[in-house]
Order: C-alpha cells, then sequence, then structure tokens
C-alpha cells in the first residue's frame, strides 16, 4: 500500500516538472516514506507537518509551491479535511468577539524580536509596494504613501487604523501627513511597542476589537486586517466603518483577496499560523459594501507579496543567529514554511493582494487615483 501512496505522489509531482531527489532547487528531498501517505491523506495539513517533522526538504520551498499550485495538484489530494474546514467556517462564527482575541495571542504576540527582526524599519507586516523600489525599507514606504495619497490626507485629518499592527502607518502618518490617528489592534504585544514608538505624536492606540470603536473619523484605512474578520461580520465590519466616517470621508481596504468565495482557510495556516482566518472573495467584499459605500478604485498588485515574503524570509535568514536563543529548529522550519509557501501562492496568482477606495456618498468631479 505505501509503494502506491508513493507512486501516486511522485507521478503528480512530476506532472509539475518536480521530481523526488532530483537536482533542480524545487525538486524535493524525501527522508521518511511516511510523507507520501501524509500528503495524499491530509492533504496541506500534511504538507506542512511532514515539512516541521523533518520529513522532506526543498532547496527553494517557494519555487516548488509555484510548481505545485500552477498545475492545480492542490485539487488532486484527498478533499476531505478541506470539506471539513469549509464545513466548519459556515456553520460557525470562527471570528465572534469572543475568539477575537484569539490571533493576536497566537500569532501577533510570538515576539517583538521576531518582527523587528523581519520586518521593514516601519514594522509594517503586510504587503509591500515595490514599484520603484530596490529594498524592503522603500517598498514599504512606498505602500504607506499609496495609502494615504489614495486617501488624500491632509493636515489635521482624524484617521482610524483598523488593525495598527505596531503603529508604523500610524505614525508615518502624523510625521508625513500631519493627521491624528486612532489605532486599533488586538495584541497586546502590538500595543505595548506602538504606543513606544509613537510616543509624542498625535497617535493613541488602543487594544480594542474593531466592533467597539466609536467616533468619527476623516478617513479610515485597514491594512492587512480584514483577513481575520471572517464572512459572518462583514457585513457588520463594513457598517462600523460607513458609522465612523464623516459624510465626505474615505476608505481604504487592503487585503489578501482569494479567487474563490469560501467560508475559511486551510487547516495548517489556521493551526499555525492565523487561527480562525479566512480569505475574502471579491464577492464577499462587494455583497457586504453594497448599499453602505461607493466603490471608487480597485487596484491589485498580488506579485508584490511575492517579493514582500521573500524579502520577509531573507531577512529571519540573516538574523536567524540572534533568534536561536528564543525560538527552535521546528519554529524555524514552521516560520519559513509559511514564508515561502504564501510567496509561492502570490506568484502563482493563486491568492491576490487588492486595494479598495470607497466613499460615502460618490466622488463628485475627476478622480486620480494614485499608482
Amino acid at each position: 500500500m505505501d509503494s502506491f501512496f508513493k507512486t501516486r505522489l511522485t507521478d503528480l509531482l512530476s506532472s509539475a516538472g518536480i521530481t523526488v531527489d532530483g537536482t533542480q532547487p524545487w525538486d524535493i528531498r524525501v527522508h521518511d516514506d511516511r510523507f507520501y501517505r501524509r500528503v495524499l491523506s491530509e492533504a496541506h495539513l500534511g504538507t506542512g507537518e511532514s515539512y516541521m517533522d523533518g520529513w522532506w526538504d526543498c532547496d527553494e520551498l517557494d519555487e516548488f509551491f509555484f510548481r505545485v499550485l500552477r498545475a492545480g495538484l492542490q485539487r488532486k489530494v484527498s478533499g476531505l479535511p478541506r470539506m471539513m474546514n469549509n464545513l466548519a467556517g459556515r456553520i460557525m462564527n470562527l471570528q465572534n468577539p469572543l475568539r477575537a482575541f484569539t490571533v493576536g495571542e497566537t500569532h501577533y504576540n510570538i515576539g517583538n524580536d521576531l518582527y523587528e527582526a523581519m520586518l521593514d524599519r516601519h514594522m509594517i507586516y503586510s504587503c509591500a509596494y515595490w514599484k520603484n523600489a530596490s529594498d524592503l525599507n522603500q517598498a514599504q514606504e512606498n505602500k504607506l504613501r499609496l495609502v494615504f495619497d489614495k486617501l488624500m490626507v491632509k493636515p489635521g485629518m482624524k484617521l482610524l487604523d483598523i488593525g495598527c499592527g505596531w503603529g508604523g502607518a500610524a505614525r508615518f502618518a502624523a510625521e508625513h501627513y500631519g493627521a491624528e490617528v486612532t489605532g486599533l489592534t488586538i495584541s497586546t504585544e502590538q500595543v505595548k511597542l506602538a504606543r513606544e514608538k509613537c510616543r509624542g505624536l498625535p497617535v493613541n492606540i488602543e487594544l480594542m476589537d474593531y466592533r467597539n470603536v466609536s467616533g468619527r473619523f476623516d478617513r479610515i484605512y485597514s491594512i492587512g486586517m480584514f483577513e481575520h474578520v471572517g464572512h459572518k461580520n462583514y457585513r457588520q465590519y463594513f457598517e462600523v466603518a460607513r458609522k465612523c466616517l464623516s459624510p465626505e470621508g474615505l476608505f481604504l481596504l487592503h487585503t489578501i483577496g482569494s479567487n474563490k468565495t469560501g467560508t475559511n482557510t486551510d487547516k495548517w495556516t489556521s493551526k499555525y499560523i492565523f487561527p480562525n482566518s479566512m480569505l475574502p472573495s471579491a464577492n464577499h467584499i462587494t455583497r457586504a459594501t453594497e448599499g453602505l459605500l461607493v466603490m471608487e478604485d480597485w487596484h491589485s498588485f498580488g506579485h508584490d507579496y511575492y517579493r514582500t515574503l521573500k524579502a520577509w524570509n531573507d531577512n529571519i535568514v540573516t538574523h536567524r543567529p540572534s533568534l536561536e536563543k528564543s525560538y527552535d529548529e521546528r519554529f524555524f522550519r514552521m516560520w519559513h514554511y509559511y514564508l515561502l509557501s504564501a510567496a509561492g501562492s502570490f506568484r502563482a496568482r493563486n491568492v491576490q493582494l487588492w486595494q479598495i477606495l470607497y466613499s460615502v456618498g460618490g466622488i463628485v468631479g475627476d478622480l486620480c487615483v494614485s499608482r
């Protein structure tokens, strides 16, 4: 029976140009033959866990996943785990207020030392914008200027940052655009560092679920947070944004997007990286905003996330000696797998990156949106 699984998976990989024990950097080396059955029976969960367990290796994981996904191999392994996962997301509200802080505790509170080593100088944990950029720092500054230029931020405006992270975007808006910013996060570690980084600026950082925010703002933006909202809460999320926007206000949503409408993320990512997360589809977003906000612009630049994730992984490799006192080998295998499998997925255009600009009642006159 084990030979059947080995032959089946080897043939599938071969159809994507991947060879077991081959010489190309995207080929894999299998150290434990239980790998074949595990992948075919458990799909991505088994693939990821077997990598964490050291059952297989690959010199360039992002290239491996690019080929796997472009060949559609994810649709040719066991569908049961995926079906059960989608069923759970369809029945339960996995992102209800009682679960809101779970991802903060599990992911964003891992350790500020890890994220300081991995990210750019502003600690922006979302897709950078690589147009005319030669490094991660410049690409993230490009992204921040893209956001605030699209929002047409002017000095003295009041901004709401939903999912402010370590405060990098809020600080940038205050320093470079003269804005007054309220930032929300569900991570205690992010609150501490964000308040420290924004000290002396008109920036207020709150440990708060977005459903509890109040007040009126000239502009609202949300960068890389919507992936934690969940399809059962999308309408409420946009209702909160509409309630908090001034009549002439603008709202920018920056989010990873799925090509298909589903109800949950894959089991490996949910178990090890982002619990209770899911990716919105275009259909999810347009249905949830209909009648609430007017879409002014939809900008897609998913390939930029491939470059961002590669840069983050390179930073982890560079700083690994200083991080090894806090993180073990299994963690590093998990983290590299997370970053590089995602990079391959973006390069394959299996997932997307969107920035969507909304107004309350429609902008009157010509609109020239920054690119």
